[in-house]
């Protein structure tokens, strides 16, 4: 012991067998405001602003960065300088003949550059990495992305890379609301709700689906799900909506023939809906296949040495395969984001078994070469595209097969399409509800529910990741698969604190406490007092006895005390308390109830016990 060791205090001899004494109990003083992260934690409305501003970049975004993609395209595949540009319309042929093989290659250097030399991180279909931001990065994500995604992402679609522009936009308006919320220092949940808030912007502006853009933030982004979530993500998401109506009009992404007819008004509804349920399964294939070419393609151009020289081979691949389909077919069918394919096919301007197979596994190999080799863009409308042909060709199989069958081409088109996109991301909520604001057809809820949740299952079954979640596994960084309400946090803190508790003096030698932990049955926590208040906490364990060894009578128990605890009361609920000591840096909250103008010790909640009785709430849940 230090020689300015302060003299003991008389010793008052605690019970032997009670576990708590009356005391007269004072609080710690707060932790100096210095000691947390200097942020910021807003309030619902202005948060729920902060988002709307999300909302409205992002959807004037939106608008410029297909205009981008518009002007890149008309210059490279028609020599001219124009931003008008519809997707949904096919390209007509262009001036260079055979040499349009080399468009698709000369924007995959223009890519590699930009991203080599800007940000990394822009490669690839963009949402693995708002989610890792998500998750491990505190929803920091460099200002700089958005610029360099826009451009990288514009060169690749407009020069025939078979990838999707809403992976671009959603890691585009993510990044957006990232560095918002950082020039603000946001607490970092409120920064993370921004990203969600401009990754449901970007999917609502591009696809005008508002509920659908809100219901993918929330099942692909939002690792918590409350009022101070959902209504800044919804207010971002209808922002940005308003927005690209403004520019794009209210119409739908697709034009979908007015009679769908999904299901018969006949007692052919139950075999119908056995077929949308097979169709459902098939596409679940389609999806797992999808993500394990995808990733054995990446692993494929990684062996090739030198990015520009990968990314060369992949677009020249690319480049003969269109080039291929216009010679063969008229039509570069799977160039860019394919919307003018899957606008063929709703209305049945595509058909044949045969040749719909082809368009799907021309897309599948097309969308893995481009983004396996090093492009830039995303993999929803890729995944509508297949799922589209994949519908259509079961459809006019099953025609085939049964003349007179009550199926409708494009109405399993539409369904197919669902069912590969909740399939492959995992966001069976988003597709089923854009698919059915894309066709504002009610009808189609049914088959598209049953092709979903069949889709999902049989993709489950053959890959447990699904393509956001497989990249970031392979990194290390593991997504949650489901969200989980953490039904701990209501229980009381009676309910979760430990009673077996001595309350001691701080003059108590360490060597008596060991006899009377012994006399009790073993080792336990303590609680320190000084002349009837509590000073401390103590967390007595094996270790700790050994280290002291001989020394034990020489100890006092207020030399091992440590001051950093809360006083919490009995009925407090398990999130408070864990919050107050989170904010004030606390190794223990002891619980004290009050009876008059005493207070009684009844035991003590440590960082322990929150894990304990996490582990023991996660029990219920089936996954």
């Amino acid at each position: 012991m230090a020689d300015d060791t302060p003299a003991p205090t008389a010793y008052s001899e605690p019970s032997e067998t009670a576990t708590t004494v009356e005391t007269t109990t004072k609080a710690p003083k707060a932790l100096d405001a210095s000691a947390a992260e200097s942020v910021r934690r807003l309030r619902l409305l202005p948060l729920s602003l902060l988002a709307l501003v999300v909302g409205v970049i992002t959807g004037f975004g939106a608008v410029v960065f297909r205009g981008l993609i518009g002007l890149i395209h008309n210059l490279f595949f028609l020599g001219q300088f124009s931003f008008a540009y519809d997707s949904s319309v096919f390209t007509p042929f262009n001036p260079w003949g055979a040499g349009i093989i080399l468009v698709p290659v000369i924007g995959g250097i223009g890519v590699t550059w930009v991203v080599s030399n800007f940000a990394p991180e822009a490669k690839g279909h963009g949402v693995p990495e708002v989610m890792d931001a998500i998750y491990y990065q505190q929803g920091v994500i460099r200002p700089v992305v958005a610029v360099v995604k826009s451009l990288a992402s514009a060169i690749a679609i407009g020069t025939g890379a078979a990838v999707g522009r809403e992976g671009p936009i959603i890691q585009i308006g993510s990044a957006l609301g990232s560095t918002l919320g950082q020039i603000i220092r946001l607490q970092p949940g409120q920064r993370i709700t921004l990203v969600a808030a401009g990754a449901g912007a970007g999917i609502a502006a591009t696809f005008n689906t508002p509920i659908g853009g809100v219901l993918f933030a929330t099942e692909l982004m939002l690792p918590e799900i409350s009022v101070n979530t959902f209504l800044p993500v919804a207010v971002a998401t209808g922002t940005a909506t308003f927005i690209g109506r403004l520019f794009f009009g209210d119409q739908p992404a697709f034009n979908v023939p007015a009679n769908l007819a999904p299901i018969p008004d006949s007692f052919g509804t139950a075999v119908t809906l056995v077929l949308y349920a097979v169709l459902g399964a098939l596409a679940g294939v389609a999806a797992a296949a999808f993500i394990r070419v995808l990733h054995w393609l990446e692993d494929g151009f990684d062996v090739i040495p030198g990015r520009y020289v990968r990314h060369t081979i992949g677009m020249l691949l690319v480049g003969i395969l269109i080039y291929v389909l216009w010679t063969r077919a008229g039509h570069y069918y799977v160039e860019g984001v394919g919307y003018a394919a899957i606008q063929a096919m709703l209305h049945e301007q595509v058909t044949g078994v045969g040749f719909l197979l082809i368009l799907f596994i021309s897309k599948l190999l097309a969308t893995s070469v481009s983004l396996g080799s090093g492009s830039s863009g995303g993999i929803f409308s890729p995944s509508l595209f297949m799922g589209a042909a994949l519908g259509a060709a079961f459809a006019s199989l099953v025609q085939t097969v049964a003349p007179g069958a009550p199926v409708s081409l494009p109405a399993f088109a539409m369904v197919g399409m669902g069912a590969m996109v909740g399939g492959g991301t995992g966001a069976a909520m988003t597709a089923v509800t854009m698919i059915f604001e894309m066709t504002r057809d009610y009808q189609i809820v049914l088959p598209m529910i049953l092709a979903v949740a069949m889709a999902l299952g049989v993709r489950r079954m053959l890959s447990t990741e699904n393509i956001y979640t497989m990249k970031l596994v392979r990194r290390g960084h593991p997504i949650p698969k489901a969200l989980h309400a953490n039904m701990f946090l209501v229980r009381r803190a009676s309910d979760i604190m430990e009673s077996d508790v001595l309350v001691l003096d701080e003059a108590t030698p360490f060597s008596r406490f060991l006899e009377l932990a012994a006399q009790e049955g073993g080792l336990r926590h303590v609680v320190v007092t000084r002349a009837g208040t509590v000073i401390g906490g103590l967390r007595v364990n094996t270790d700790l006895r050994r280290t002291l060894g001989i020394t034990a009578s020489e100890v006092r128990i207020g030399d091992l005390a440590q001051p950093r605890f809360i006083i919490v009361r009995p009925d407090e609920v398990a999130f408070g308390v864990i919050t107050t000591m989170w904010n004030q840096h606390a190794t223990m909250a002891i619980v004290v109830s009050r009876d008059g103008d005493t207070e009684r010790v009844l035991g003590v909640v440590t960082k322990e016990h929150v894990a304990d009785t996490v582990a023991s709430s996660v029990q219920i849940y089936p996954g």
